[in-house]
């Protein structure tokens, strides 16, 4: 059996999916008919890569009962002219279309993009509530907040497309201008950064208490480059910055995003795919602790789809998260897997 040629994708984050690898591993799904909100995925047609309605879609389609799903930016579908600020409100305009080809029902029942993450440049200050209050618009009731990352690393491979973003972000007073724009329009912020960059998070959400944060995929654990075989040494770091930011009310978390190459497993150059086992094995520590400092109330699982899809099929992924939420209440699976995502993002379903 030959091994893997699987090449890194370009933003060296996260492995191009392949559906040929992808389809070596199929299983049962388990409990098929539980209720799904996938709080987190995109869309793009890009450089070669293209995962667009349909393709999410046939994902979704794979066996777990997937009802509604959340766009989140991925600056895809910018508008080409016009004033630069502006130009992120096409990817609103271009989310906001897809959910309109879902509502017709022939992309499956799922309500694809029932809720949108666009992106405002927050270091416009002040400025920022125009083009907020033009997303607001162009997603025509289901916008509902913002994703500016704030990723960043010294180590250019490890940041990859991030390297030329600036350091320290979410402390910066323009950003912070931006920021307060949020609440007062009853918008989010998701936050894609970095696990060392947490506390600077901590300290944004102890400033902005009415402003809810949601934290993408459990907090952006670092496995590669100068992060790679320190495994436990970085676990500890990560997750005593998780029990601080857990005790900000403000703040949910993802619960994904752990099929990336970011995370440093080498899943993607394996003969195989992995079976939900194996990657409910890898994952468990992360997703425990999240949901101990959290809360299932304030948790909720994430697909991350296509960049997780370059380790692990939507069938497996989620099949791994139902291994993982095996131990909890019936109330709790619901929060985990629908509520939680449902109320933060409020979406109106059914």
């Amino acid at each position: 059996m030959a091994t893997s040629t699987a090449a890194a994708s370009k933003n060296g984050l996260y492995a191009d999916p392949r559906p040929d690898w992808l389809a070596l591993r199929q299983e049962e799904v388990i409990d098929p008919a539980r209720p799904i909100v996938d709080p987190h995925h995109h869309l793009w047609d890009r450089g070669g890569q293209r995962y667009l309605i349909d393709d999410l879609a046939a994902d979704i389609a794979s066996g777990h009962n997937i009802v509604a799903t959340v766009y989140v930016e991925a600056r895809s579908m910018y508008r080409a002219h016009g004033p630069e600020a502006l130009r992120p409100v096409g990817e609103v305009e271009f989310a906001n279309g897809s959910a309109a080809m879902s509502a017709s029902g022939g992309y499956g029942p799922a309500a694809i993009c029932a809720g949108i993450v666009g992106h405002v440049n927050l270091l416009q200050g002040d400025g920022a509530r125009a083009v907020l209050e033009a997303e607001i618009a162009a997603g025509q009731g289901r916008f509902r907040g913002i994703r500016h990352s704030s990723a960043w690393d010294a180590d250019a491979d490890v940041a990859g497309m991030y390297a030329a973003r600036p350091k320290g972000l979410l402390l910066d007073p323009n950003f912070r201008k931006g920021f307060a724009c949020l609440a007062p329009l009853g918008l989010s912020f998701d936050a894609w950064l970095f696990h060392p960059q947490i506390g600077e998070l901590t300290d944004l959400a102890r400033a902005f208490p009415d402003t809810q944060i949601v934290l993408d995929h459990c907090g952006g654990i670092l496995g590669l480059g100068g992060y790679a075989g320190r495994r436990d040494e970085i676990f500890a770091g990560w997750k005593a910055s998780i029990l601080e930011i857990a005790e900000c009310p403000n703040v949910v978390v993802k619960l994904g995003g752990l099929a990336m190459r970011l995370l440093g497993y080498d899943f993607h150059e394996r003969p195989k795919p992995p079976s939900s086992e194996e990657a409910a094995a890898a994952w468990r520590p992360y997703i425990e602790t999240c949901i101990e400092a959290f809360g299932p109330n304030r948790c909720m699982f994430e697909s991350n789809f296509p960049p997780d899809k370059g380790q692990c099929s939507y069938q497996a992924i989620f099949n791994a998260f139902k291994r993982l939420a095996a131990p909890y209440s019936e109330a709790e699976k619901t929060a985990l897997f629908s509520k939680t995502a449902t109320d933060v993002y409020r979406l109106k379903l059914g």
